[in-house]
């Protein structure tokens, strides 16, 4: 299964010269590298929904943002919050694997966060450097095995965030995944701290769902968050994968 390094911005560009979401070289790429591990339980005989493990993805990465480990700093800060503003400082990557059988107990073993969807198990780790990877980690598949819906999502209730994918960028499950990630994360970065604890406290709920030609173009030229890829693998550099719709961000 595939995943990502991939960039994003909110609005328009121009107004984000430091976003370490951008495509462009930046004085982020100076700053040491760090990557978000996102491992999806993937069993040969009952393989998740895809559109639950988009979701469940997207989660993930909310609730390790939200975790009080993830937070605070000085006497305050938790195990975890060190990593995660060496993550955040420079580019913000994120790669998915797969593990199944022995592979995944051996990956839930290790410190994280596992999330579950109806059909989809995600644990998330917490941000680890480029070429660091615990040894439990760096052995699992990242491409190979990708994932379909058995029956159309149902449409998404708009009174909660939804995660717009474009309708004109193939992707992996994976590389999806990661993208999901990535929007939800942006649309974390721009609520107000009320926002985040209304919904981190009502389970983040969400949806991820691929957008008509028609309402993709209205979505990108909204002024709500768009993710832009960096290219480092799948698609082209700058292409827009993820709209983040949440209803707090609507103008």
């Amino acid at each position: 299964m595939s995943s990502n390094d991939t960039s994003a911005q909110a609005g328009d560009p121009e107004h984000k010269p430091d976003s370490p979401f951008r495509h462009e070289n930046v004085w982020r790429d100076e700053a040491p590298q760090f990557v978000l591990p996102l491992v999806v339980h993937l069993e040969k005989t009952a393989p998740p929904a895809r559109t639950d493990a988009l979701e469940t993805a997207a989660r993930a990465v909310l609730v390790m943002l939200g975790d009080e480990r993830s937070l605070g700093e000085g006497a305050d800060e938790g195990e975890w919050a060190q990593a995660m503003r060496d993550w955040q400082d420079a580019r913000i990557r994120k790669v998915v694997r797969r593990a199944r059988g022995a592979e995944w107990r051996k990956a839930a073993a290790l410190p994280g966060i596992t999330v579950i969807g109806k059909s989809a198990e995600v644990r998330v780790f917490p941000p680890v450097p480029l070429d660091g990877w615990p040894k439990e980690l760096a052995k699992l598949q990242v491409s190979g095995t990708d994932l379909d819906d058995p029956e159309p999502p149902v449409e998404a209730d708009r009174s909660r965030p939804v995660l717009w994918m474009s309708p004109d960028v193939d992707m992996s499950a994976g590389k999806a995944m990661a993208q999901a990630g990535h929007g939800a994360q942006l649309a974390w970065w721009e609520l107000t701290d009320e926002q985040r604890t209304e919904w981190r406290e009502a389970g983040f709920p969400l949806a991820v769902r691929t957008a008509d030609a028609a309402h993709w173009r209205e979505l990108t030229a909204s002024g709500l968050p768009v993710v832009r890829d960096a290219g480092f693998t799948e698609i082209a550099p700058g292409s827009c994968t993820v709209v983040a719709d949440h209803p707090a961000l609507r103008r």
